[in-house]
């Protein structure tokens, strides 16, 4: 049998002053009661707390008959009794959903009106098949097999804010649908959305003669009693409109908790039940022989104490029969009631008092369900209610050992009660004395603690957080000290505590790192110092690996580098270059997140410290996965360009020289020696200018690189600089523009075209020493200048490659025709005499 609370979810009665015994009666619109009786039909408008008021009476052409419920095709199965005493039936029999077709149960749709367009969209689907076996151990009729009530409730989602949050949108979204039903010691209630499934069932202490389901309560009828059950309806709601229900941001009551009765009032000779709004109607007939001699009024239903006046005297009221209007009371009243109740079992710690209290959260739940019903008062209370009901869910859990205790991290978060609220709340002492922590409450300390909710906690209730840990969870403890929340932490006790841990059985790297910060925060250097030389730099890597938050923090959603942080920038730049890139392998922090990190800490906004480049080649190095390679590519491209183009060196030394880089990471390629011959007609006084230079052309130089993307990007970079122009004859070589590269150098730095033309023009492209160089050569010393010389040197290693390429035939064809025989001859006689040579 279910659990009976003696609530009173029942307020104020009336009786509906009918001229004729009701036959049939429902409720409708907004405040209506229409009550049948033969070929006679009454309406009664039924407003608040005001007796029912008669508005019309009109008469039918036929008697009225019951439309919404009609006698259930239900089979009874025949008993066979045999001569051996045996009784033969039909085992019971369920089939869900589409399967319930399999039943052999016929139906036909049967249009019985005008004819409608709409009409040829109607269909029928199946739900439910159900046989039911008559328990003859009680030697019971077939009547107790009887379907009595048949009902379908949908549960609409209303009262979305538009776009500009001024009214409420009226239009219904079907959120969930329920199927009911009942027979006379038992109801079964189903979710039909995207399957059919059974939630709950009901065994009623009595037989039952009708039962109405509504979304807060199931109402039950006996012959002398009125009963209201909970329900699961919105829970079940709740998980089709929400999907971050049942995880650790919000949570719900279970659809299979365990319903229960809140109230079996007292109520003589029912007969007939409906309900509408908050309106239950009832219908009461006394039996002729049960009728006393002294006829009195109907009794009023008792009522919670304090809800409302005494009631006028019904104008009509009959002894036979009376129809009454039973109003239940607002779910808020209600509400704050299962709550007072709940106390008489806070301090039993039993299940008790979550059974009670999550009802008392669904009542609400279910109220707030259809928004557009309430008024913008009756919301706010009930909001406020919602919130309430939440927090005392998480002191709940918080407080008992359960297998579910983590369910006091999402009804926290759904109270709204702060992380210093909530530990308020919390009963930290026993009766003996002593402290316990329960679970509940260390989980949601510690995953709220994790989660960065920008609010740091006093000294106070910091200290007593490290006390909790300590004793409950001592392996968090390095782990909680470096949220944000604990900001305020005395680095005093924070160090005494850290000192009492037993680091063999979980990482002492950890704890190391924990008490360097906390000594950083003392203002102790030295013991500061001491802690980081304990461990091997790989070893501190690891450590803030396992804890980003030693380095990394997050407040209001802005990145905070630490002071751990800011003093390793200063006298660890490798660790720290090496902890963040650690961070990223393992997806502990973003690309763009490291990239804010290191402009926040070195205080640039829009410059890029050199810490960032450093980061940047380490990632190039790293060859992180995640990292989009043209992308990085551009980042120290642009910052290179940008550094050469300016002239300014990088605010802290580089990290890796570009031979470091060239030996470390195949992206950066040798350069090639050309190049090193035209730089070195440039003196350039600072060396980290050339480090940035060297580094550009290593990366230009290098297999992966794309340098049609560069090209764009280079105007910053003159070619009026011998570093400008090495960049972009290196550019112009890489995409094949070899003739413009040659007339460029015989332009710029002559002694470096011999080693470019060494270095590119073979294969394919070695023609161009005898199609363009070497009439160049000529063109330019017939032309004199004071580059002569220069263009006389390269042009006879020129005609020292052509002799020895070119028949001689070919290598007379190539000469100028005005050029010097003496000039020419020795080549000449070079190249008719290779053949014999060889």
């Amino acid at each position: 049998m279910v659990q009976l609370y003696n609530l009173h979810p029942f307020g104020s009665q009336q009786v509906v002053p009918c001229k004729l015994e009701p036959e049939r009666f429902c409720g409708g619109g907004r405040d209506a009661l229409f009550v049948a009786a033969g070929c006679k039909v009454e309406a009664f408008a039924v407003t608040g707390q005001e007796l029912c008021q008669p508005r019309c009476a009109f008469s039918t052409l036929g008697r009225v008959l019951c439309l919404a419920y009609s006698e259930a095709d239900v089979s009874h199965e025949s008993l066979q009794l045999e001569s051996d005493d045996f009784v033969i039936c039909q085992k019971p029999m369920e089939l869900l959903g589409e399967k319930s077709s399999q039943s052999g149960v016929s139906v036909t749709l049967e249009s019985t009106g005008l004819a409608d367009e709409k009409t040829k969209y109607y269909h029928v689907q199946h739900l439910l098949y159900k046989r039911f076996a008559p328990d003859i151990s009680f030697c019971v009729f077939s009547d107790d097999v009887k379907l009595h009530s048949l009902q379908l409730l949908p549960i609409y989602q209303t009262g979305s804010l538009t776009a500009g949050r001024k009214k409420l949108s009226q239009e219904k979204e079907l959120l969930s649908l329920f199927c009911f039903f009942s027979l006379p010691h038992v109801g079964y209630l189903y979710m039909v959305v995207k399957s059919v499934e059974l939630m709950s069932v009901y065994q009623y202490p009595e037989k039952s003669q009708q039962a109405v389901l509504t979304p807060q309560f199931l109402h039950v009828i006996a012959s002398n009693n009125l009963q209201c059950f909970t329900v699961r309806c919105s829970a079940a709601a709740a998980r089709e409109e929400d999907p971050y229900v049942d995880t650790t941001l919000k949570a719900c009551p279970p659809v299979s908790m365990d319903v229960c009765a809140l109230r079996i009032q007292l109520f003589i000779g029912l007969k007939a039940i409906c309900h509408f709004k908050n309106h239950l109607i009832l219908l009461t007939k006394a039996d002729p022989e049960a009728i006393p001699e002294r006829r009195e009024s109907p009794k009023r239903l008792l009522s919670r104490k304090g809800t409302s006046g005494k009631l006028k005297t019904p104008p009509v009221a009959e002894a036979g029969w009376n129809l009454y209007i039973v109003d239940t009371i607002s779910p808020v009243q209600l509400y704050k009631e299962m709550v007072d109740y709940s106390n008489t079992y806070k301090t039993t710690k039993t299940q008790s008092c979550i059974h009670l209290l999550s009802e008392a959260h669904l009542l609400v739940r279910a109220a707030l369900m259809d928004a557009s019903q309430l008024e913008p008062g009756e919301k706010t209370e009930l909001l406020e209610a919602f919130k309430e009901s939440c927090g005392h869910l998480g002191d709940c859990y918080s407080r008992l050992d359960t297998q579910h205790s983590h369910l006091a991290l999402p009804y926290y978060k759904m109270s709204g009660l702060s992380m210093a609220e909530v530990l308020s709340r919390a009963d930290w002492v026993l009766e003996d004395g002593s402290q316990k922590y329960e679970r509940g409450l260390i989980f949601y300390i510690n995953h709220s603690l994790y989660e960065n909710l920008d609010e740091e906690l006093s000294e106070e209730l910091a200290a007593k957080v490290v006390r909790m840990f300590h004793v409950a969870e001592p392996k968090q403890l390095p782990h909680i000290l470096c949220s944000p929340s604990m900001k305020n932490i005395n680095p005093l006790t924070a160090m005494s505590y850290l000192s009492k841990l037993d680091t063999s059985g979980f990482s002492s790297i950890l704890v190391t790192l924990t008490k360097a910060a906390m000594a950083l925060k003392m203002g102790d250097l030295d013991m500061h110092r001491n802690e980081m030389k304990s461990h091997p730099e790989m070893k501190l890597v690891c450590g803030f690996i396992l804890e980003p938050r030693l380095l990394i923090q997050w407040r209001k959603g802005q990145i905070v580098p630490t002071e751990l942080a800011a003093h390793l920038k200063d006298t660890q730049p490798g660790l720290l270059v090496a902890s963040v890139l650690g961070l990223q392998k393992n997806n502990k922090i973003g690309i763009e997140e490291a990239d804010s990190f290191f402009k926040v800490l070195c205080g640039k906004d829009e410059d890029i410290p050199q810490l960032l480049v450093d980061l940047w080649e380490a990632q190039l190095v790293a060859g992180l996965p995640d990292v989009v390679l043209q992308e990085l590519f551009f980042k120290l491209t642009s910052q290179y360009i940008w550094r050469l183009s300016k002239r300014q060196p990088p605010d802290t030394i580089p990290l890796r020289t570009s031979e470091d880089l060239i030996n470390a990471c195949s992206h950066y390629g040798l350069i090639y020696p050309w190049v090193n011959v035209l730089i070195s007609s440039d003196s350039l006084a600072d060396k980290s200018y050339t480090e940035d230079l060297s580094k550009l052309q290593s990366l230009i130089c290098g297999p992966s690189f794309d340098i049609a993307s560069i090209i764009p990007f280079l105007e910053p970079l003159s070619e009026d600089t011998i570093a400008g122009l090495s960049v972009h004859v290196l550019c112009q070589t890489r995409l094949k523009e070899y003739e413009q590269c040659i007339d460029t150098l015989l332009e710029r730095c002559p002694e470096a075209i011999i080693p470019y033309a060494n270095h590119e023009l073979k294969e394919e492209n070695r023609t161009l020493w005898w199609k363009k160089l070497l009439p160049e050569l000529c063109h330019r010393i017939k032309c004199g200048g004071e580059k002569g010389q220069l263009y006389l040197s390269s042009l006879k290693e020129t005609l020292s490659v052509v002799a020895v390429e070119l028949e001689l035939r070919d290598f007379l064809n190539v000469l100028p025709e005005d050029g010097t025989a003496a000039f020419f001859l020795p080549y000449l006689l070079y190249c008719s005499r290779k053949k014999s040579l060889t």
